[in-house]
């Protein structure tokens, strides 16, 4: 998984990944004590009375192996042996109402545990630092979180329905067999313990390292199959439909080839494991028979010793596969976990102060700030005070630090020195959420989330009301082409707003920020792709946002900034020149002045 050294987290790897995963699962299985009581007693009920079982049956077979009469002893055995079928009647209703109990159980235990780990991974993901998103495919993202629910589905199943039944089982049929007869128990208990330990040593040694690789591949072509799919309108435009379809085989290739791989060692522990379990009755059933032989077994004991052997056959062999689904369910929430350990780029304090933005002063005392992974600082010891309810613009060329101010004003990477303060308030110590919040963002690319027009409009205040994003709507100079929609305010507009136009897609982000109504707004080269009609409108729109309001533009083209307050000219970091445009174009050395000289030409 691709992740900026920005955010840190300890892969999980290693011979204590077993453990870790059991140990994540089983702290939110403790979550919900109601459906995991009802869970583990009703399989340890069925367990139970599946051990009883054979009992009954044996001293059945004793029974009947006498000759039926009408003495007094016969009247008894018939009595036992009529007590004996109704024992087993009574185990048989006994198991499947325990199994019943068991499966509703696990029912509401795993879809309680499933919701609240795909809610809690979607917020630990959503924290990630942007570094962290820019350099992680989204479908990537997607399966694992996916596959890693799905994996508690089966690990929940497997663990609790299965696993821990049989070895139950196999611990009380050795104790019972042992009672009988100390060497057969003895026999068992290492019989079993051999089994288990040689499934646990093939599955965690020979089929897990292959498995890992096929999930790797997986996520690759999960990733694969989101990049070209959101990128359908390129691979149109350049006719490219054949070779996406070739890269996207490579990987689907080598994917094959690993799952393959997978398969075929699963298929390899399994036939191992069933040769084990024959072995093993042939054995216990050898020994039953010496006994007779020896006199020390009746026909009951020896019905009751068979009857045991192949039930424990049955669980030994489904232990075994047991043990293969559990190590399955690891590898595919390996990289769930790698996720969910991976550090957030920037933490909020344990607590935080409450936090509204009443004029909107902004400074930066003594920052210094340096991207992870490289060796020079944009900034250093920067000192600026913008004024509340001025409009500032942010001009310079690429890599100069533009772009750079506004991301930490919105505190989306830590600095490396100095504070930023709104109000007098050190934005460090407030919630991030409550911090951005507090800023409106109108991007020079802005991105619509597949809902409808009146969703998207009213996302940063979901409470208003429709006359409210109407107003919004029109304030933007949005609600024509709106109205002109089949569906109109309940358009959907697309993945990422594709269904609409550049110009009408800035529209709609600023009657987002209109509706947000925050006291802070930063318009990142607003006009930037437009056309002429439409950057008419979109000015139009922004010259009514502005009022009133703390704004930072960050421009490229300079004619968007003539008439703003103050222009802040940035050159490596640094804040080189700093007066309204009038004043900066008159200084005959000035960086803004060449810069604006060049645009004209």
């Amino acid at each position: 998984m691709s992740t900026s050294s920005s955010d840190t987290g300890r892969a999980v790897r290693g011979p204590n990944l077993f453990v870790d995963v059991l140990k994540f699962v089983m702290r939110r299985w403790l979550e919900f004590p109601r459906p995991l009581a009802a869970t583990v007693g009703g399989v340890m009920l069925a367990t139970l009375l599946d051990v009883l079982m054979p009992v009954l049956a044996g001293r059945l077979v004793s029974d009947v192996a006498q000759p039926a009469g009408q003495s007094a002893a016969q009247s008894g055995l018939i009595r036992d042996a009529l007590w004996m079928l109704a024992g087993m009647a009574a185990c048989g209703v006994g198991n499947v109402l325990g199994k019943r109990a068991a499966y509703l159980g696990i029912t509401h235990l795993s879809t309680k545990v499933m919701q609240k780990i795909i809610g809690q991974a979607f917020a630990h993901v959503q924290k990630l630092s942007t570094d962290w998103h820019a350099n992680t495919f989204a479908g990537s993202t997607v399966r694992r979180l996916t596959r890693g629910m799905w994996a508690v589905d089966m690990l929940d199943d497997t663990l609790l329905l299965m696993l821990i039944p049989e070895a139950s089982l196999l611990v009380l049929t050795t104790l019972v067999l042992a009672w009988h007869w100390l060497m057969m128990g003895v026999l068992l208990g290492v019989l079993s313990v051999a089994f288990i330990t040689c499934s646990c040593l093939l599955t965690l040694r020979y089929v897990a390292p292959s498995a890992r690789q096929a999930n790797q591949w997986d996520s690759k072509m999960g990733a694969a199959l989101a990049d070209s799919i959101t990128c359908n309108a390129v691979v149109k435009a350049f006719g490219a439909e054949e070779r996406e379809e070739a890269r996207l085989m490579q990987v689907v290739s080598e994917w094959k080839k690993q799952t393959c791989h997978t398969w075929t060692r699963g298929t390899n522990s399994a036939s191992i494991q069933n040769l084990m379990v024959t072995a093993m009755r042939v054995i216990l059933s050898g020994a039953a028979v010496w006994l007779w032989l020896k006199g020390k077994a009746g026909p009951g004991d020896l019905a009751y010793v068979l009857t045991m052997t192949f039930l424990v056959q049955g669980y030994l062999r489904d232990i075994g596969q047991q043990v293969s689904v559990v190590q399955r369910s690891v590898n595919e929430m390996e990289e769930l976990i790698e996720l969910w350990r991976t550090e957030p780029g920037v933490k909020d304090l344990p607590v935080v102060q409450p936090f509204a933005i009443r004029d909107g002063e902004i400074r930066f005392e003594h920052v210094s700030f340096q991207y992870p992974g490289q060796t020079r600082p944009i900034f250093t010891d920067l000192n600026l005070t913008i004024a509340p309810g001025s409009r500032v613009g942010l001009v310079g060329p690429s890599g100069s630090g533009k772009s750079t101010f506004t991301k930490l004003l919105q505190r989306l990477y830590p600095l490396s020195g100095g504070r930023i303060l709104i109000d007098g308030v050190d934005i460090a110590t407030v919630s991030q959420s409550r911090l951005r919040s507090e800023i409106a963002i109108v991007q020079q690319e802005p991105t619509l989330f597949h809902r409808s027009l009146a969703d998207n409009i009213a996302y940063g205040r979901p409470d208003a009301t429709q006359v409210e994003i109407e107003e919004a709507a029109r304030l933007a100079n949005a609600s024509d082409f709106i109205a002109r929609l089949p569906d109109g305010y309940r358009t959907l507009v697309g993945e990422r707003g594709v269904k609409l136009s550049g110009g009408e897609r800035q529209r709609v982000a600023i009657a987002r920020a209109f509706l947000a109504n925050n006291p802070i707004l930063v318009l990142d080269e607003a006009t930037a792709s437009l056309d002429s009609e439409s950057e008419s409108l979109v000015q139009d729109a922004m010259q009514r946002l502005m009022e009133g309001r703390t704004v930072i533009v960050i421009a490229h083209r300079l004619a968007t900034v003539v008439d703003l307050d103050r222009i802040l000219v940035f050159e490596r970091g640094q804040v080189v020149e700093d007066a309204p445009h009038a004043e900066l174009v008159q200084k005959p050395d000035g960086l803004y002045r060449r810069l604006y000289n060049l645009q004209s030409l």
